[in-house]
């Protein structure tokens, strides 16, 4: 049994609730451009559709959470795997994107990816902008505790940008949800709360409600006539608008992270026995089965063309139907 200890204002108070300036002047944003990300998506502003504050912003909220892992494991745990996509006639892709997974003793399986493309036909899942130019951008990340009584946490931020000729249309698009096998009122109502907080800063409460109805009819399992988790937020073609966008995804990954650090700081040491652990291997089928068939993200990075190792990180570590 996990016998660490964390104090969850540590956390907090090592990595505070910032604004998208602080943000972008912390060294985690990689303000002097210095990651591998850049040489390995092959980024450069004349040929991407998606502007460089987006990938600034994307380091940040990786290296926010590469910290809030390693913080809960007590020591550096993470390890990473890069990759670039490998062009050909029938993707078109170029780009690439970095893994940072960690297999652990309280994190069973934790992974957080950041990948940038950019490719001359559009896999549109809806349609509209099917085979046109374009640019794609985002974070993701998946967390599996070891401990029945901690949550999966979810977490997408991403941007893409389609060119029509001479328009470029761009939108955000994300959300954080939260997956416990065994529900506790206080952890739900804090991880709303943090939700909500993370759209009243850029957007009205009523966009909070919104978004939160999305996330609850998007993570149910049709098939098992249940929903995947407490829900969170969710949010799709978003019009992209500067600044505003920039930091409401910003907020996103912030509040969720520190949610996070709270519920499994308190969660992780938690005594269970080998039949508890045994039906949380069962339950976990839920979540594969959700990322599987439903996922609008496992089936966009597939369709074009992305790292198959990175997108299906997500599964669970250890599952039994």
């Amino acid at each position: 049994m996990n016998t660490l200890h964390r104090n969850v204002q540590e956390f907090l108070d090592m990595y505070p609730t910032l604004s998208l300036k602080q943000a972008f002047m912390h060294p985690m944003s990689d303000p002097q451009c210095l990651d591998a990300i850049w040489h390995i998506s092959d980024y450069s502003h004349e040929s991407s559709l998606i502007e460089k504050n987006f990938i600034h912003l994307f380091l940040y909220i990786r290296n926010l959470y590469k910290a809030l892992f390693n913080w809960i494991e007590g020591h550096d745990a993470c390890v990473e795997k890069t990759w670039k996509s490998n062009y050909n006639q029938e993707k078109c892709l170029l780009g690439g994107g970095a893994m940072n997974v960690i297999r652990a003793a309280v994190l069973e399986k934790s992974a957080v990816n950041l990948s940038i493309v950019k490719g001359s036909k559009y896999p549109a899942l809806e349609g509209e902008y099917a085979g046109k130019p374009f640019s794609a951008g985002g974070v993701s990340l998946i967390s599996h505790p070891r401990n029945p009584y901690a949550p999966i946490i979810h977490l997408n931020v991403r941007t893409i940008a389609v060119k029509n000729g001479d328009n470029v249309t761009q939108w955000i698009g994300g959300g954080a949800d939260l997956t416990p096998m065994i529900k506790f009122e206080e952890d739900t109502s804090l991880f709303h709360n943090h939700m909500r907080k993370s759209c009243t800063t850029s957007f009205k409460t009523e966009d909070y409600e919104k978004f939160k109805k999305w996330a609850d009819e998007y993570y149910y399992i049709p098939h098992r006539g249940e929903m995947r988790g407490i829900g969170g937020t969710f949010f799709d073609f978003l019009p992209y608008e500067g600044e505003h966008s920039l930091e409401f995804l910003l907020q996103i990954g912030q509040q969720a992270a520190h949610a996070y650090a709270s519920i499994v700081s308190h969660r992780m040491n938690t005594p269970y026995d080998s039949e508890l652990e045994e039906k949380h291997l069962y339950w976990r089928s839920r979540y594969a089965e959700f990322n599987l068939v439903y996922d609008r993200g496992t089936k966009f990075g597939l369709m074009t063309g992305g790292n198959t190792e990175a997108i299906l990180c997500s599964m669970p570590p250890r599952v039994k139907w």
